[in-house]
This record gives structure tokens, sequence and C-alpha cells, in this order.
């Protein structure tokens, strides 16, 4: 099977259904790619999808599966109140889709030797751009801050030393580039350019704005009463998410010697679950769900509000502009 053909297998979809039944009414598919949790929502009830991704590659898929109840809508899940629709309820996937990693064109993997772009839509900044130009403290900034990469600085000194004799075009390139400055990976561990990898990724489509953003977006689409399923792969995702979800459902008051008194408000959200992780029988089928987690809340009808993006763990935004 070629790598477009591979079928995308939605993480935690099972778990979305069963949490949130009767599926019905309009959802939003914020992170549609293959199209899995779109199709998966219409075969449990949902009367219509609205589709939305900024990857190309996404839409043109669809063409072969969607049908009269899908609207499809080319954006970033940041402007889904754009849509100008309130819907019952969104679904996000966050992270780097199946389709994405596994097309070696993509140059998201660094397990398959691509060019170095990282886009998921076709527009802006490649990840070749980012490390032949940005300086090195800035490098080195976004490795630490979105990777979580201890050796970020001496990562970034050798891309910027390496590049100075012949810029980075390919993923294998810079994989082993970094590898080089890493201890021998151990059978068991990951890929010593995966923190890196990553971390250029985030910064190319400023997929931690986009998440700040997009949960904003949510809470202003939701009908009251409406469902917001997010599931992620990354920890300071996933904990973005859970404090958004916490502060929106705290309703004020209180306080203690340790934290002022908040203002009274009416919560926004209800959290109806703990976080929920794939089970045994997901992972052994896709080892990608090993670290994905979802988090389920519903919405009332308090009027939507803001959320400092600080507020939400999420890393202070490294400026690209005029790599």
């Amino acid at each position: 099977m070629s790598e477009s053909a591979a079928p995308h297998v939605p993480v935690l979809l099972a778990a979305i259904l069963e949490n949130v039944a009767p599926v019905q009414g309009l959802w939003l598919d914020g992170t549609m790619g293959a199209g899995g949790y779109t199709r998966g929502l219409l075969e449990a009830g949902a009367d219509r999808v609205i589709g939305l991704d900024r990857d190309p590659l996404a839409h043109q898929m669809a063409r072969d599966w969607a049908d009269g109840r899908v609207t499809l809508v080319k954006s970033v899940f940041s402007k889904m109140d754009e849509v100008g629709e309130a819907v019952d309820g969104v679904v996000l996937d966050l992270g780097v889709s199946s389709m994405q990693l596994d097309r070696a064109d993509r140059g998201f993997s660094f397990m398959r030797d691509g060019p170095l772009d990282m886009r998921m839509s076709d527009d802006g900044p490649t990840a070749a751009d980012l490390v032949n130009e940005m300086d090195e403290g800035r490098l080195a900034d976004i490795l630490h801050r979105y990777g979580e990469e201890r050796a970020a600085r001496r990562i970034a000194r050798s891309i910027v030393r390496r590049r100075a004799e012949m810029p980075f075009a390919t993923t294998l390139d810079l994989a082993e580039t970094i590898a080089a400055n890493l201890p021998r990976q151990k059978p068991g561990q990951s890929h010593p350019a995966t923190r890196s990898f990553q971390a250029i990724r985030i910064a190319v489509n400023d997929e931690f704005g986009e998440l700040a953003e997009g949960l904003q977006a949510a809470e202003r689409t939701l009908k009251p009463g409406g469902w917001l399923a997010v599931v992620s792969f990354h920890s300071v995702e996933d904990r973005a998410v859970k404090r958004f979800l916490a502060d929106r459902a705290d309703a004020g008051g209180g306080g203690s010697r340790y934290a002022p008194e908040r203002a009274a408000r009416r919560a926004a959200f209800e959290i109806t679950h703990k976080a929920i992780g794939p089970t045994d029988g997901e992972v052994a089928g896709n080892p990608r769900a090993r670290s994905a987690r979802l988090r389920l809340a519903r919405r009332t009808d308090a009027p939507a509000g803001q959320v400092d993006r600080r507020a939400l763990g999420l890393p202070e935004p490294v400026r690209l502009g005029a790599i």
C-alpha cells in the first residue's frame, strides 16, 4: 500500500463517540485530515459536519469520500468561529496527522528522507527557511521552548556551523546533524532528533498560538450544551487544554492566602470527565496513540471569555518574522 493510500486511524474516536452520545446535530471537525473523525461522527448520528483544515491535501482527499453532509472549509481552526454557524460539538486532533507524517515529500519525519518543509498549509516559511536563516539564539530558543530539548544551545550551534558550509535541504541531513550532538540512541528510546523536529514543526505552523486561539474560538462557536473534545499528543498541549477548561469552568470567587479572590462569573464549560487515554488494544493497533489524551467538556450558556496564553502554560512565542 502506498503512503498516500495508507488508512488513517482516528485516535480515541470510540471514546469520544461513547462519552458524548447521542451524537446529533451539527459538528465541526477542526483538524479534518483524512476525515476519520468526520466520518465517525456522521456514522454515529451527526446530521452534518463542517470539516476544517489548512492542508490542501486534506481537501484533495475529501473529494473521494465527502458527501452533501460535509461542508469543507480551508482554514485554520483558530478561525472556526468565522464559519458563521453555532455547532453542537467541536473535535480537535492536535499535532501532525498520519497522512502528513507518512509522506516523505511533506518533510515532517526524520525516518524518511524528503524536502525540509513541515508546513501544514501551502504557504509561509518552511523548516528549511527556519534552520538555514534564523540566528543561533532564536533557533536555540525554539528547540528549548517548543521541544523541551536540553541540548538546544549545542544543537543550534552545530546547525549554524554546518549550514555555513552547505544549507540544509533534506530531513535526514538535519536529523543526522542533530543526532551527532546527542548520546547514541539506545533500544526502546526515541530518535535523538525527535524533540528538535517537533519544535521546528510547532514553530513553522505556530501550533501553540493556534491552540490558544482555537480553544477560545471553540468557546465562541459552541451552542449551549455543545461538546468540546480535544485529543492531544504533547504534554505541553495537554496541559494547556487542561488549564483552559479549568479556567473556563471556574465560576470565580473563593480565594486563599496564596491566591487572590477572583470576581464571580458564570462558568462557560462543565468538565464532564477526567483525561481519557487509549486502551491497550488501541495502542497495539496504532502505536502513535500511546501518548494521546482526550479531554471533554460541555458548553454552558455563559458568555464567551478570554484566556491569556501565559495562563495556559504555553511557551512564549519565538518571533519568526524576517527570518
